[in-house]
């Protein structure tokens, strides 16, 4: 049986540095970097994505295919048991529940990532300050604090977020209410939003 420790320093060696994503698999992680190593994209000739591997585009293409698409809202998914999950939402199916809390969960992956606020589990670490997570994806985001890095840049406006959540909340506020509803005021850089 091998340690914790180990476990934990192995389960460090599967992390990649400049996304800060964890991997269960050494083989996942060399994918991965892949990725970030790709010289050549391959485009995607109906929407126009981009990919890192012809066989992401491969598995892409399905999409467009309608092969796997959903009989309720139309979505369309590149895998049979993607689609098979996506279907839960209409049914209101829960399979997964917390033998803490009770609280019940589609996805098997969402109810290992809650169990983890009864744990007291934060195993993602800023390398910079104190800050801890829960999950991979909320330090990835929290890292653009330190490095200034804002990928997320508004299409209609010069504003750009480290959050894909913060630009969605600008898009929201900035560009799907109503005029007649809200002021827009300038303070500095910024446009703050009043509600009259």
């Amino acid at each position: 049986m091998i340690s914790l420790s180990k476990h934990m320093m192995n389960s460090q060696d599967r992390i990649h540095v400049k996304c800060i994503k964890r991997f269960m698999k050494k083989h996942h992680l060399n994918r991965h970097e892949q990725l970030h190593a790709a010289n050549q994209m391959y485009t995607c000739t109906q929407c126009w994505k981009q990919f890192a591997t012809q066989r992401y585009l491969s598995r892409h293409m399905n999409v467009h295919s309608s092969k796997y698409k959903c009989t309720e809202c139309g979505k369309c998914f590149s895998k049979n048991h993607n689609l098979t999950e996506h279907m839960q939402i209409h049914s209101g199916e829960k399979l997964f529940e917390c033998t803490v809390c009770g609280k019940q969960f589609t996805k098997k992956c969402n109810l290992v990532s809650h169990s983890k606020i009864h744990r007291g589990e934060k195993p993602y670490k800023c390398t910079e300050c104190d800050k801890a997570f829960r999950q991979s994806g909320p330090l990835h985001a929290h890292m653009g604090v330190h490095t200034g890095d804002k990928p997320y840049k508004c299409s209609q406006c010069d504003a750009s977020f480290c959050q894909s959540s913060t630009l969605q909340r600008h898009t929201n506020i900035m560009y799907t209410a109503t005029e007649d509803l809200m002021t827009v005021v300038s303070v500095g850089r910024c446009l703050k939003v009043a509600v009259i």
